[in-house]
């Protein structure tokens, strides 16, 4: 790949040699990446929002947050130093800015270009890509010899919404928390959470704190579990250590705890839900409102969900929120009816019913001419599609912070980026062996993973096409392994 100067950002017509596609959590760190390991690459981001951030500007319902704490959601190279540990979503996209404004990332952004299509062709070796954007009728063309998507694995969109019975007649406000309106008033109102997943254990504390009450109902119980807002240790540190070398001391501690307590949660699972279903028992000072969080399936089956400090066991301890174990049978003008036959008034629904999942943001790619099916092949360490020359995706953990797998990724692609260059090579395409057997790309049996099975690509049953939900082994893998290891060609 011809160098150019770091950061430049080209018009239209240049060829570049890396496009980002998103800039999100994932977009920045990867040009981060780029100026710091590749700085003669020429690069830049296509970003169909008008703002940074990806998930953290999209999502604007009351008290989001991270579900992992920052000191791994944070990037490597950059400490966190706020004294939240579980962070607000604003805090986050402020953190996401600060990165990009202090290393220069944000003039190479195009804001309000919503990539379409991307077209491979292994003559010129080049993607042509297609953009739609913001108040121009004619898409955009760029060319670049590497794609990089960062876009996440849902659709910005369409949320999940199932069709319930008698939706239409509900005469109060009906809200999906993807599509949160502007100035909803829910103080002094009955409010009705569907859903117990992260979404709903955020916004149920947050409303109870107005409304005049907030009901979870789910389906089946989720796995709930109390950790302090903020990282006593850390902050301990950062009174007598310098902050990077604070930061990564907590960085390795919240990793390593969080690798051990997944593997005692997979070895040992009934002992671990006992404990969890215990904690919750403790915080809510009641063992029959526990049984409302011991799910019947193993912990980690699911995402774990964490409320800071407890606040949403708080809210039903004090009486402002309550949880039903129930399945809906009708939606009535004032309320819920359940199949149990009791009734739940509702002024507002909130249906936090989950995410409608998508791969390679739902962008038309043609290899050569031909359609590419991201759901036919097979993932390539978790980071790149058999069949698919010069492009590289950026997917996170499920048992862990997204970010830790994501800078392994840049990582990766620089020392790929740079692989290539030494060696004057063009294209790099992994190859799947069809002896491989196929498996589902993640293991989980949440709702929203099972949904989009035919979505997703394949994971295989040997490396390097498993996928592995273990940090410190990926270091290995990916950090230190093979570049060359006879499964990606190169030529």
């Amino acid at each position: 790949m011809p160098h150019s100067q770091q950061g430049q950002s080209g018009g239209e017509s240049a060829i570049m040699d890396v496009l980002i596609v998103g800039a999100g959590l994932s977009g920045i760190g990867a040009a981060r990446h780029l100026q710091m390991h590749c700085p003669q690459t020429h690069w830049c981001i296509l970003e169909a929002r008008e703002a940074i951030g990806g998930t953290w500007d999209l999502f604007k319902y009351p008290g989001i947050r991270s579900d992992s704490d920052m000191y791994t959601l944070g990037y490597a190279f950059k400490p966190w130093v706020d004294h939240k540990s579980i962070a607000d979503g604003k805090t986050i996209r402020q953190y996401i800015q600060e990165t990009a404004d202090e290393n220069g990332i944000t003039q190479h952004i195009k804001h309000g270009h919503a990539v379409t299509q991307a077209s491979w062709s292994t003559a010129d070796a080049c993607w042509t890509v297609t953009a739609n954007k913001s108040q121009v009728s004619e898409p955009v063309i760029f060319k670049a010899r590497f794609l990089y998507f960062c876009c996440g694995y849902y659709s910005y969109k369409n949320g999940h919404q199932p069709d319930f019975p008698g939706h239409a007649s509900f005469q109060g406000k009906w809200v999906h928390p993807q599509f949160w309106p502007d100035h909803l008033n829910y103080a002094d109102q009955k409010v009705v959470v569907i859903g117990s997943g992260a979404t709903a254990v955020t916004l149920v504390p947050e409303m109870a704190k107005t409304a005049a009450h907030v009901t979870m109902l789910q389906r089946s119980p989720t796995y709930v579990i109390a950790r302090p807002g903020e990282d006593t240790m850390s902050l301990w540190l950062q009174k007598y250590f310098p902050a990077k070398l604070a930061y990564q001391i907590t960085r390795t501690k919240n990793v390593v705890m969080g690798m051990l307590t997944y593997q005692l949660a997979r070895r040992r699972p009934e002992f671990v839900k006992r404990y969890l279903v215990k904690m919750a028992a403790r915080q809510l000072r009641s063992d029959q409102t526990a049984q409302h969080f011991s799910p019947k399936y193993k912990p980690w089956d699911e995402r774990l969900c964490v409320v800071p400090d407890g606040d949403l066991f708080r809210q039903i301890r004090h009486g402002k929120a309550s949880v039903v174990t129930d399945t809906i049978q009708s939606i009535l003008p004032n309320g819920i009816q359940l199949s149990s036959g009791k009734t739940l008034e509702a002024d507002i629904i909130v249906s936090a019913t989950g995410l409608s999942l998508n791969i390679l943001g739902d962008i038309q790619i043609q290899v050569d001419g031909l359609p590419f099916k991201a759901s036919e092949q097979m993932a390539y360490r978790g980071m790149w599609l058999s069949g698919l020359p010069n492009a590289i995706m950026t997917f996170g953990y499920t048992n862990a912070s997204w970010t830790l797998k994501a800078d392994l990724t840049a990582l990766y692609t620089c020392r790929l980026l740079n692989y290539m260059n030494k060696h004057g090579y063009k294209k790099a395409i992994p190859l799947k062996d069809p002896s491989i057997q196929e498996a589902d790309y993640l293991s989980f049996t949440s709702g929203y993973v099972q949904r989009a099975r035919n979505v997703l690509p394949k994971q295989g049953t040997k490396a390097p096409w498993q996928l592995n939900q273990n940090y410190l082994k990926d270091i290995l893998l990916i950090k230190y392994g093979r570049l060359n290891d006879g499964v990606m060609k190169f030529s």
